[in-house]
């Protein structure tokens, strides 16, 4: 299991309908891309730290694991406006590049963090079932949730793989592990074709329809929950507003 994924099953609000998350996590991520980086993007960043540290109950340590991937990127991103290219020299310094660059370094990363909120605490087992009342096809889904599934298994082959080259030192040196890298991809890429026949014969073994029924946890919508996550998005928006006439 993902440590993101980990974390999830364990949070404080796994009991919590997908809708009560995604009302508060994907609504700071569309405050994040459409509200003005400062003080908008810097406000909805703070509130979302807030939330995972604190009332999610997210470890810091966790959270930062997962965090500076997408980071990463966005850094990345935010770099390329620093320099232009073509005009009198072929490189230069962009005219305006750092403030464009710190803006959508603002927007991108507290985006990141919005998403990581409603990951850290709704596990995909119970947000993919329940996309087919939301009007997604019932086929589309199944596809999602097998897949979803066989990663699992195939990040566990990968990992069992692994350790059995190291045990018989498999990555001593260089061209050691270049073909224990080989033998990693051709294992798994068997292994995978392995287990997808395995599903097949063991769905069709039991009356596969085409349709995956599954159980999911019981949970009704919170109006408390998501009037007050309204209410701090209401509050972000007009604290922004306020904030961003002084300094323009």
């Amino acid at each position: 299991m993902l440590p993101i994924d980990e974390a999830a099953h364990s949070s404080r609000w796994r009991r919590r309908h997908p809708v009560d998350k995604a009302v508060l996590g994907l609504g700071l991520t569309v405050l994040a891309i459409s509200l003005p980086p400062w003080p908008g993007a810097a406000l909805v960043m703070v509130t979302a730290l807030t939330v995972l540290l604190g009332p999610a109950g997210v470890p810091g340590r966790r959270l930062w694991r997962a965090y500076r991937v997408p980071l990463g990127f966005c850094v990345t991103g935010a770099a390329t406006l620093l320099v232009r290219v073509g005009g009198d020299g072929f490189v230069g310094l962009a005219e305006g590049g750092p403030q464009r660059a710190g803006e959508l370094l603002l927007r991108t990363s507290a985006a990141s963090l919005g998403v990581l909120l409603f990951a850290f605490t709704t596990p995909m087992s119970d947000l993919l079932p329940r996309l087919v009342k939301a009007g997604v096809p019932a086929p589309v889904v199944d596809v999602a949730l097998v897949t979803y599934r066989m990663s699992f298994l195939l990040l566990d082959s990968v990992r069992s793989v692994r350790q059995a080259q190291a045990a018989r030192l498999g990555h001593t040196t260089r061209a050691a592990a270049w073909r224990s890298l080989a033998g990693l991809g051709a294992t798994a890429f068997v292994r995978a074709f392995d287990r997808a026949a395995r599903l097949q014969n063991g769905l069709a073994g039991r009356g596969y329809d085409g349709t995956l029924r599954v159980l999911v946890p019981k949970a009704r919508v919170s109006v408390r929950f998501t009037t007050a996550s309204a209410a701090l998005l209401a509050a972000l928006i007009t604290l922004t507003l306020v904030l961003e006439g002084p300094l323009s």
